[in-house]
């Protein structure tokens, strides 16, 4: 009854809204040929009320505020302008643009604090990425962005077993547990994603990425403790326009885009997107004599514009992306001696087993595996938005829902042997959410956002782990004749396993909001709230099956080394005050700072991956749950623009978490080689800096760079690092290490030259760029181990071709050109025997990209 009774008060508020009168702008939009732009984008500066130009490049939009008032006008191609409208007019404006290729550095408008306004006026600390820019970059997917943006971390073992870190903060390192939120917010068009798995997916039809740095829980609906991904999508236009592209590369990789808008009607515009990327796999299988690690992704998304009256759009969205890949093998990269009996040495185990490796080297590329690697995920959902302009501000209700689906098989022993004959964890997720915000106005010198959230999500997996004829040799403990001979009992593990049902149910409510209080037009003072409640309810319960049927309680104690019937509950709940607060001065046009100081809070854990054998006095239920994390955060930055066409901003940044949620590994199987557990206290803190440079008619050049020194200030009861296993104690003081996943050094570095030219009579640039990405090495352990060390690497890519705003584009492209080898994350092998494994960074790939826009 109370959704009911909220969206009458929305519609009524909504229809009343549109029936006000408003004064009107009118004008054309003209290339400085004084030829006709239609289709740009016309937004009042400070909100999210915008038209667009018709085919003759002609627009009215009403003032919705009191004048003086800022329009800002936008061509993809050509450098946006703004007007300043101070008294009421008759006579249409007629503003020009200038093409990009002048070489007036574009200044980037965002959305992040819910209006439009420039990048370098916002306090925050926010990399921006266009859509444009990622097509002509290769950068279909969050793993591709951050080269652009090294701040950002992304480690993928699997779509599941994935983590987005902003600052070397968000999520637990190494295998993702459901029980714990993200902490970095993935946004697409205001809708939250909560699954990390949806960052490995293609992007469909982005009209830019913003990359917020640091705690957002006072401007987004979901409290996020590192910052967040808010991405838009290319909006339906009323006039009518298509783009379609097509790639080609070597490994047969096969990327296909496409995009069509247009008016239905006079008050309904359409878009319909596409994006499909297939390419062959990368690594060989000598066993099944076929490659593996394939890429199969394909996304569809439609979108269907409503408007109403000038003060409204209502924006109905649906999309679907699947993923089934043969994919995510990974490699063994070394093997580590450890402190168990010689006996127990993986090198040891595999000579008993009359096995050798393929290779040695992980950069040969090569595998054996006995069990077939599957990597199928869907996403999609459909989502309703509400922009209604009411006094001087906008009122924004977002409805979503969302599902994931995952359906793995994994060799989680690396080897050709059957160690684990299955290693599976089906999972399905739902979500809905709902929020309502309003962003404006209050005061002359007051305006701000307040808005509710609120989310449902459930997450049920259904999960295998089975052993083969070779899992006695691994799980063997004693070494006696005798006992050998147990441990060797024909069919004693073969097909021994254990099914696991898991449940997770959580909820969370918010209320938040943000203030921006101009003491001054210099002196602005940014105060943030927010109100947070969750619940969550998890049911784990977990049967072993399978194996020899057996009365022997010699033989039924050994089964019980490799598995054991897991059960338990928990039912959590919690609320929380969180805020931060921002003063910013800008001392001129040229020079913007700000200061930040922040609390924020991540909610209580739940394990479902497999416990530990709890220690004396613990129970799986004490183990189950792990506390939230308490964050403090503060920044400073300055945002400049020291010379003309050029923009240099430096951010200091320094984050404590106390009880922070970590991953950690553990040498039983049934614990899927991690579980959660809290470090006492961590910290991170470093410099990051961006700029961007416009030379002269030709040349452009941008870069950022981050130092990060992350650690664990106090963890004193760390799990043993994988060359620690079978010491005589079970944990360790890791304080003063790194934190995994960090690098002290990275950046990225992209140049471009171009020049006016004409291919096949159309007009545009010829083009020849260059990027590079590199990063310092890094621990892959939560544990720090001296074998699960990332080296340090350094990247290049190159383009080279011709590009049009309309017509026929074209260029080819190489990435890693140098063909460096290089790990993306490094991980131990279920039972810590001693192999561990790698993700491999992607070897030299070429290929041809043509696009053709109408």
């Amino acid at each position: 009854m109370r959704t009911i009774k909220s969206i009458s008060t929305l519609l009524l508020i909504l229809f009343f809204s549109s029936s006000w009168a408003q004064s009107q702008i009118t004008g054309i939009v003209t290339d400085n040929q004084k030829n006709a732009l239609p289709g740009a984008n016309i937004i009042i500066k400070g909100t999210k009320y915008n038209t667009t130009s018709d085919a003759e490049g002609k627009f009215s939009i009403d003032t919705h505020e009191k004048l003086p008032i800022t329009l800002i006008i936008q061509y993809v191609g050509y450098t946006s302008n703004q007007v300043k409208i101070s008294q009421p007019t008759e006579a249409p404006l007629e503003i020009s643009l200038a093409p990009e290729g002048e070489n007036v550095l574009v200044e980037v408008v965002v959305s992040s604090r819910r209006r439009i306004e420039k990048a370098q006026d916002v306090p925050i600390a926010v990399s921006v990425v266009t859509g444009k820019q990622a097509e002509q970059v290769g950068a279909f997917n969050v793993n591709r962005i951050k080269e652009l943006v090294p701040s950002v971390q992304l480690y993928s073992s699997n779509p599941r077993n994935t983590g987005i870190n902003i600052r070397g903060l968000g999520s637990p390192f190494g295998l993702t547990n459901d029980g714990i939120d993200p902490g970095v917010g993935f946004y697409v068009d205001g809708v939250y994603y909560a699954r990390p798995a949806a960052t490995t997916l293609d992007f469909i039809d982005v009209d830019q990425i913003e990359v917020l740095r640091g705690p957002q829980g006072t401007l987004f609906g979901k409290n996020t403790t590192s910052g967040a991904f808010n991405i838009t999508s290319r909006k339906p236009s009323f006039t009518s326009g298509a783009d379609f592209e097509v790639s080609y590369g070597n490994y047969n990789y096969l990327q296909a885009k496409a995009s069509v808008t247009g008016g239905l009607t006079s008050k309904i515009a359409g878009r319909l997107s596409f994006s499909g990327t297939q390419r062959d796999g990368i690594i060989d299988n000598v066993r099944t004599g076929k490659p593996t690690n394939t890429l199969n992704n394909q996304g569809i998304r439609g979108q269907l514009l409503y408007k109403p009256t000038e003060n409204t759009n209502i924006t109905l969205a649906g999309d679907i992306t699947t993923q089934h890949n043969d994919g995510y093998a990974q490699v063994v990269a070394g093997v580590a001696p450890t402190n168990r009996v010689p006996q127990r040495q993986f090198n040891a185990i595999i000579a008993d087993l009359n096995y050798q490796l393929p290779s040695l080297n992980a950069f040969d590329r090569k595998i054996d595996h006995d069990t077939p690697w599957r990597s199928n995920q869907d996403l999609g959902g459909a989502s309703l938005n509400v922009d209604t302009k009411i006094g001087n501000g906008t009122l924004t209700s977002t409805t979503a829902w969302r599902f994931w689906t995952w359906d793995p098989s994994n060799d989680r022993d690396f080897t050709g042997l059957q160690q684990l004959a299955k290693s599976q964890n089906p999972s399905r997720q739902t979500q809905f959410t709902q929020e309502v915000r309003y962003a404006g106005q209050i005061t002359t010198k007051i305006s701000g956002v307040a808005g509710v959230f609120y989310i449902d999500q459930t997450s049920k997996t259904n999960g295998t782990e089975e052993s083969g004829n070779a899992q006695w040799r691994f799980a063997q403990d004693s070494f006696t004749p005798a006992n050998t001979a147990l441990w060797k009992t024909p069919g004693l593990f073969e097909g021994y396993g254990i099914h696991t049902d898991a449940q997770i149910h959580s909820t969370s409510a918010a209320v938040f909001g943000q203030l921006d209080w101009a003491i001054t037009d210099k002196l602005h003072l940014l105060p943030g709230l927010r109100y947070n409640y969750d619940k969550k309810d998890a049911d784990y319960d977990r049967k072993t099956y399978g194996g020899l049927q057996t009365t022997d309680p010699a033989l039924i104690a050994l089964k019980k080394k490799v598995y054991t019937d897991q059960n338990f509950s928990s039912d959590n709940d919690d609320t929380d005050f969180s805020g931060n607060i921002t003063v910013s001065y800008k001392v001129n046009n040229k020079i913007n700072a700000y200061g930040t100081f922040a609390k924020s809070y991540k909610p209580i854990g739940v394990n479902v991956a497999g416990l530990p054998t709890p220690a004396a006095g613990q129970t799986l239920g004490d183990l189950a749950t792990v506390k939230p994390e308490d964050v403090t955060h503060y920044e400073f930055g300055v945002k400049t623009s020291p010379i003309a066409n050029s923009i240099l901003n430096l951010t200091y940044f320094n984050t404590d978490i106390r009880d922070f949620q970590t991953n950690v590994q553990a040498a039983e199987l049934g614990v899927n080689r991690g579980y959660l557990a809290n470090a006492d206290e961590v910290r991170v803190q470093g410099v990051e800096l961006d700029f961007s440079f416009a030379l002269n008619k030709h040349f452009n050049f941008y870069g950022a760079g981050t130092y990060n020194d992350g650690k664990y200030v106090k963890f004193t009861n760390a799990p043993l690092p994988l060359e620690e296993t079978g010491s005589s104690v079970s944990f360790k003081d890791v304080s003063g290490t790194a934190l995994p996943g960090v690098s002290k050094w990275a950046g990225s570095l992209s140049s471009e030259y171009t020049k006016d030219a004409k291919f096949f009579s159309n007009a545009g640039k010829f083009f020849v760029a260059i990027d590079g990405y590199a990063r310092s090495e890094f621990s892959s352990s939560p544990s720090a181990s001296k074998y699960l060390v990332v080296p340090g690497y350094a990247i290049f890519n190159a383009r080279l071709g011709f590009r049009a705003t309309e017509g026929l584009s074209i260029h080819a492209w190489g990435r890693n050109l140098l063909n460096k080898d290089y790990y993306e994350q490094l991980l131990p092998a279920g039972g810590n025997a001693g192999q561990y494994a790698a993700v491999l960074g992607d070897q030299l790939t070429y290929g041809v990209t043509l696009r053709y826009s109408l």
